[in-house]
């Protein structure tokens, strides 16, 4: 898996890099066949945005997130991203089930 950590407007301190790493290990226990993450850090005023964009096979997921705290910011990011791609992991999982059932034969 391919990491990118940017920021516009702060500097992204190794600190925050880890923390960002650590909450994208749950994504990874998740699904393993995540190819690329690019994860995009911002300051704007005082609101604090997280944005993450996740390429697996077939689909690229963006997920975004704001909060007055960075790190707030970078929690409910991850727990997005959680329930996204656990939705493309189900998704995934029931392709071609459901045609199978409706063309057997009775």
């Amino acid at each position: 898996m391919n990491l990118s950590i940017s920021g516009h407007h702060l500097d992204v301190t190794p600190s925050l890099r880890e923390y960002v790493t650590q909450k994208l290990d749950r994504i990874r226990r998740h699904f393993d066949k995540v190819i690329d993450v690019k994860v995009f850090l911002s300051v704007d005023k005082l609101v604090q945005k997280a944005e993450v964009n996740i390429h697996v096979p077939g689909k690229e997921i963006h997920v975004e997130s704001t909060a007055e705290d960075m790190y707030a910011a970078i929690d409910a990011l991850a727990d997005k991203l959680d329930r996204q791609v656990m939705k493309y992991k189900e998704k995934q999982a029931d392709h071609g089930h459901d045609a199978i059932k409706q063309h057997a034969p009775s």
